[in-house]
């Protein structure tokens, strides 16, 4: 499936994209690998499978509209056959404790972003009738709980955005695929913004209990390969959540709610 295919890889610096990132390698894919820090793209791309069939493209997603069009400059038309939107940031505080700053870095980096470089690949997949789009949003992008508002908002906006990119692709030769990891043992939440906009600086038990990024980058490109509209990764609760908010919603709020 990836091999020999271009693929777009955000945030593919840690974590799940990291993870994404050397498995897509050892898959035979040439990979376009995209954060924030050039040197640390740099040694990724050293330590990967095939490594001259690589290139870094450095972003800061949390400026959508010069990113983008900073890549639209350096990919000069390059065709793209798969976007990863894979970076992404969280967040670890109360709606009350929360600056308005915080939720609009939030939106700009989970959701404006994915919007952005998505319109960018989109009209040459239109074109061609064929690529595929991915976004990896977070079962909390179904199901919102404590300390995650902004998190949850983006993410509910980058599922809804995904489903209707599906529904007007459906019949042009797109695939659009919504990954949404649960409880994944990353530096999430060390990573994840308070109140002030400043980082958490620490785990949390339940993304440490977590199933690893190797695992969900494995069931992930499953999901990718095989077409899937949707697929959710995890273990526990956290991967049953977007079943019980379905059929039972009303547990699922009593549940969060003494979490």
């Amino acid at each position: 499936m990836f091999q020999g295919k271009k693929v777009w890889l955000t945030g593919a610096s840690s974590g799940i994209g990291l993870a994404l990132a050397r498995q897509l390698a050892e898959a035979g894919a040439q990979l376009i690998l995209t954060s924030r820090r050039p040197e640390v793209l740099e040694e990724v791309r050293r330590s990967l499978a095939n490594r001259d069939d690589h290139r870094v493209l450095p972003l800061d997603l949390a400026h959508p509209e010069q990113a983008a069009e900073t890549a639209r400059k350096a990919l000069d038309g390059e065709v793209i056959d798969i976007l990863i939107n894979n970076a992404g940031v969280s967040q670890r505080s109360r709606v009350i404790d929360t600056d308005l700053a915080v939720y609009r870095q939030l939106m700009e980096i989970d959701y404006f972003a994915v919007v952005a470089l998505t319109k960018l690949v989109l009209p040459g997949m239109l074109e061609r009738r064929s690529g595929q789009i991915v976004t990896v949003s977070s079962v909390a992008g179904k199901v919102g709980t404590k300390l995650r508002s902004g998190y949850a908002g983006a993410k509910f906006s980058v599922l809804g955005f995904m489903d209707c990119l599906r529904a007007e692709t459906a019949d042009q030769g797109i695939i659009v695929t919504s990954v949404l990891p649960g409880f994944i043992n990353t530096q999430v939440a060390h990573n994840s913004l308070t109140g002030d906009g400043t980082a958490l600086g620490h785990e949390d038990p339940d993304n440490a209990g977590g199933i690893s990024p190797e695992q969900c980058a494995l069931i992930s490109l499953k999901a990718i390969a095989d077409g899937k509209a949707e697929v959710v990764v995890g273990s526990g609760l956290s991967k049953l959540a977007p079943f019980l908010q379905r059929f039972a919603p009303g547990l699922v709020r009593r549940m969060v709610a003494k979490r």
